[in-house]
């Protein structure tokens, strides 16, 4: 009844709770529990990442904050071209952006926070200085980097690995360099990062690897508040984060869904699957041709949420078979994010979500223990795009936190978000539409069987738990399905009763967190 949190990890959740507990407000605690996943989960997420968030005082009108990192001043297709770069590939200090978490949890702590901020990164510094145990995802999800780490990375694999092999469950990860560098943030703020000797770091490094970066980029790096988008869906209003991120997708899909005729059927149903398929092809090929940084691009946003194209790409679905994959930009493929609800007492709600886009990123470990983002590989090379890489710019964004509001005054029903990559604007469809279309409760729409199709390959992903007979006959229809190796995606959610007095959270179980409320 008092407040809740929900983090993909149960220390994070725990730290959350507790700042709750000593009066700090939803924003103390979102900050406090993704430090302590920058440290416990450091595959998952990191300083040297990137930030969304949306904040509501529990009514009117979210404030989005977008915290993704820009490109070099110098970075554009013809200076990569004449270092010999065709791709942007994730070990390259060309796919490294200036992060932009830090800068973000500053300011939203300046703005939005109660706690002094040192009180609040102080769990994390201490555990990343004391340890703490591995738990079995995060041993599982780094046991699939031993290799990427080991052959590109030796600092990172030192830092993240037992003599060069994956850590074993409940063995026992110190991160003293890391615990360092919160501690300078902790007293210094932003400038520690940015301005002092963590940036010379992260500068030299980048440098001697042949990248762009220069100081005066990390001195100039600032996120940007921004107006939410938002739409009608089943009786509430969706507030999604607007472009460069892909939050605009999600609404698109869920567009589409009102207009689906297999939308009725139960969410395991052949019709019903086949139906979100395809039109998750239309919506992501809409993303790859369209979205793109606002202020470097134009990204019609209102064209694209409008009835008209909606109605043509839903006429666009034989409700039969299976469309040929189009051409498409893509993204690389990976599922490595951290996404945290918390409501408090006074129903304040922050929706969090920050990333290093790749299990560790690009596996760039600076000496101060700061590992980089590889979110730049989201950048096309190709002078046409709209999302093609130039100086400032930001990437072609996965990550989308989100809030559920009703009424006029948009009273916060539900604050949620969904992990996992390109899934996540395909993850807001399933989840929503399991929640308040099929009425099944947080956990529920949750724990149901997810399926992806690749935008680029066509291949459809499905998890084990969908049965034997539907594949088949999603195949007869054309589609090319694979099992899921990895769980697809994961999510956190806290619904606030009409009343406003009881919290209920939900936390995915593809992962190790859990929902602590008090």
């Amino acid at each position: 009844m008092h407040g809740m949190v929900c983090t993909s990890q149960t220390l994070a959740s725990d730290v959350g709770l507790d700042v709750l507990k000593a009066d700090g407000n939803a924003m103390d605690a979102a900050i406090a529990a993704c430090a302590m996943q920058c440290v416990v989960e450091p595959g998952m997420t990191g300083i040297g990442g990137d930030c969304f968030a949306m904040f509501s005082p529990g009514s009117g009108t979210p404030v989005a904050f977008n915290g993704s990192g820009r490109a070099p001043s110098a970075a554009t297709v013809e200076a990569l071209a004449v270092r010999g770069v065709t791709a942007l590939e994730r070990a390259s200090p060309h796919s490294v952006v200036v992060p932009g978490s830090i800068d973000a949890w500053t300011r939203l702590h300046a703005d939005h926070g109660r706690m002094p901020f040192s009180e609040l990164l102080a769990p994390a510094i201490r555990t990343a200085r004391e340890g703490y145990p591995i738990s079995s995802r995060i041993a599982w999800d780094t046991s699939k980097q031993v290799d990427f780490l080991k052959q590109h990375h030796p600092r990172a694999a030192d830092i993240y690995l037992d003599k060069g092999e994956a850590p074993a469950v409940g063995s026992v990860r110190v991160l003293p360099e890391l615990a360092q560098a919160l501690e300078a943030i902790a007293q210094e703020g932003r400038d520690a990062f940015y301005r002092g000797t963590l940036a010379q770091d992260m500068v030299d490094e980048l440098q001697d690897l042949g990248g762009l970066h220069t100081l005066a980029d990390f001195e100039r790096a600032s996120g940007d508040y921004v107006d939410p988008i938002a739409i009608p869906y089943r009786g509430k209003t969706i507030w999604e984060c607007p472009p460069n991120g892909q939050g605009l997708i999600a609404l698109l899909l869920l567009r589409l869904a009102d207009r689906l005729d297999a939308a009725t059927c139960s969410p395991l149903d052949v019709d019903r699957i086949h139906a979100e398929i395809e039109a998750c092809r239309q919506a992501y090929r809409v993303r790859d041709d369209r979205l793109a940084d606002l202020d470097q691009a134009d990204v019609p946003v209102d064209r694209i949420l409008s009835d008209e194209h909606a109605d043509a790409l839903v006429a666009a679905i034989d409700p039969h078979r299976a469309t040929v994959p189009p051409v498409a930009l893509g993204l690389p493929d990976h599922r490595d994010t951290v996404y945290i609800s918390v409501v408090d007492k006074d129903r304040n709600c922050v929706s969090f979500i920050n990333t290093l886009f790749d299990m560790f990123g690009s596996g760039i470990t600076t000496r101060s223990g700061v590992t980089l983002t590889n979110r730049a590989q989201a950048f096309s090379l190709d002078p046409k795009s709209p999302n093609v890489i130039a100086p400032h710019k930001r990437p072609l964004h996965t990550i989308i936190p989100a809030l559920a509001t009703r009424g006029d005054d948009h009273q916060v029903d539900l604050v949620f978000g969904v992990m996992g990559g390109q899934y996540q604007a395909m993850g807001h469809l399933q989840f929503l539409s399991r929640y308040l279309t099929d009425g099944m409760d947080l956990q529920e729409a949750m724990d149901v069987p997810r399926f992806m199709p690749d935008p680029t390959t066509g291949v459809v992903e499905v998890e084990s738990g969908i049965d034997a007979q539907v594949r088949v006959a999603l195949s007869e229809r054309g589609h090319q399905i694979m099992l899921a190796e990895t769980p697809i995606g994961g999510a956190q959610a806290i619904a606030i009763s009409p009343d406003r007095r009881v919290l209920t959270g939900a936390s995915d179980p593809r992962k190790d967190g859990c929902a602590s409320g008090y």
